[in-house]
């Protein structure tokens, strides 16, 4: 085991596959181009670290036409990108997180399927106050109460429970070094929030938009 981590270690710590890892993170799939633009490297380098990455199976890659769209192969590859980011000395987080340039991803992100930073922090927090899910130990369990509450959403936990993914997992988060909610039940609320309007995804970024709508909402169901 110890001879595999070392393996993914250095898979993830060089640093154009850092970068390839951080730009997916926003939970879309890219070509091979937009992620050499995005690393700054040659089409010819960027190829051969994607392969590594799919022959890792870090990456999943599908073809459409001429073209080929890379994405995670699972969920937990990013949840474990978003956790190294978590081992980032505390000063060197605190840089930057208070840089004027990243206040918005601070504010409201996207973490892969699921909402982000202050926001996304603030809603676990309002669903543990409201007894929608309760702590136990260091999970996060839903409750009778909590599935009447997510059905007023249209969101049915146990369709989702029967999904084969994690149902609901508390994911810390970097920006915060609090929980917030991750998991199928995590990535439906951010699905239904973009649905309804009451959050919008901004272009090339992970940062999310509440719109007028959706504050007046964020006030009635998460106070």
């Amino acid at each position: 085991m110890e001879t595999q981590i070392g393996h993914i270690a250095s898979l993830i710590g060089d640093p154009v596959r850092a970068l390839i890892l951080w730009t997916l993170l926003d939970d879309k799939a890219y070509t091979a181009t937009e992620l050499a633009i995005s690393a700054n490297t040659s089409p010819q380098n960027i190829s051969m670290h994607l392969s590594k990455l799919v022959q890792a199976d870090l990456l999943t890659v599908e073809r459409q036409g001429r073209h080929a769209y890379y994405r995670f192969s699972k969920q937990e590859v990013a949840y474990a990108i978003e956790a190294i980011a978590n081992l980032v000395p505390v000063e060197q987080q605190k840089k930057i997180v208070h840089s004027k340039h990243n206040a918005a991803i601070k504010h409201c992100r996207t973490c892969y399927d699921h909402l982000a930073g202050n926001m996304g922090v603030s809603i676990a927090d309002s669903l543990l106050k409201q007894a929608v899910i309760i702590e136990k130990g260091k999970q996060f369990e839903l409750t009778t109460k909590g599935a009447k509450w997510f059905l007023q959403l249209g969101i049915d936990t146990k369709e989702l429970q029967q999904q084969r993914r994690i149902f609901l997992k508390p994911c810390l988060d970097w920006t915060e070094r609090r929980y917030h909610i991750a998991g199928s039940l995590g990535a439906s609320l951010l699905d239904t929030m973009l649905a309804a309007d009451w959050v919008r995804r901004t272009k090339n970024s992970r940062a999310i938009v509440i719109t007028a709508a959706g504050e007046k909402k964020m006030r009635e169901y998460f106070r």
